[in-house]
């Protein structure tokens, strides 16, 4: 068990969460009890994150997508009134990290996704922090590899710009940065990867040579707070369970 407050100091300091100008706030987003033994992390703090956190009797739910994003309507109605109320009456803290849970050297998505498909010497771009690159050990076939991203996502990735070339340099960013394609091409890269696309992205990916693969936003990002709540496992010996969701988007 630890202090409530505790887990969020260490959590910010681990994370490097002030160093971050985010989309929604990192850390502690709803108070609940002030001591934490069980914890329940998940990809996003929905309403079924939320009911599985009950039902395990939680004392926190930790997420990578939380609440309260930048542009949001901040009326609590309808869904967001129904899980802040869901989260209040079990007296549930949430705990949120975004971008510091993307670029985390040890539990971040990028990283731990580059190790997935077992690349070598993984590192940001100099161009865009949040584009990672990496090396195939040798050059493989279109096709090969889009056989390795199914295996190891268990999902079939939608692809465009295919042109036959041997891949060697992967670059990726998971969750939604359609946008990065033209500075994976401009890092050297033969195929890009991320979670979502854009209608534009199949017109870029052709024009720039460029395999692009979109793997769903949601698989691209189990990796780390799965990650971190080992972490967490460990350090403070929290009774700590991963809720998965077959969501294919």
């Amino acid at each position: 068990m630890i202090a409530r407050d505790t887990l969020i100091e260490h959590l910010d300091t681990f994370l490097d969460a002030r160093r971050f100008h985010d989309y929604a706030p990192n850390g502690l987003q709803v108070g609940g009890r002030a001591e934490i033994a069980r914890l329940v992390t998940a990809v996003s703090a929905s309403r079924a994150a939320i009911d599985h956190a009950v039902e395990r009797k939680a004392d926190a739910l930790l997420v990578h997508h939380g609440y309260f994003w930048k542009g949001e309507a901040p009326e609590v109605t309808g869904i967001k009134r129904a899980r802040l109320k869901r989260l209040l009456q079990a007296d549930i803290n949430l705990i949120a990290y975004h971008l510091p849970l993307d670029q985390h050297p040890v539990v971040g998505n990028n990283p731990l996704f580059g190790k997935k498909l077992n690349l070598g010497d993984i590192r940001q771009s100099t161009d865009e922090e949040m584009l990672w690159l990496g090396e195939l050990g040798r050059p493989q076939a279109e096709q090969a590899f889009i056989a390795t991203v199914e295996a190891e996502l268990a999902r079939s990735p939608i692809c465009a710009g295919r042109t036959g070339k041997m891949l060697q340099r992967v670059a990726w960013c998971t969750g939604a940065a359609q946008d990065y394609l033209a500075c994976a091409a401009k890092a050297g890269a033969q195929v890009f990867l991320t979670g979502e696309y854009a209608e534009r992205s199949y017109h870029e990916a052709n024009e720039l040579g460029v395999l692009f693969l979109a793997c769903g936003h949601h698989a691209t990002e189990t990796f780390g707070v799965r990650a971190l709540g080992d972490y967490l496992s460990g350090e403070f010996a929290l009774d700590t369970r991963f809720f998965d969701e077959a969501n294919p988007f």
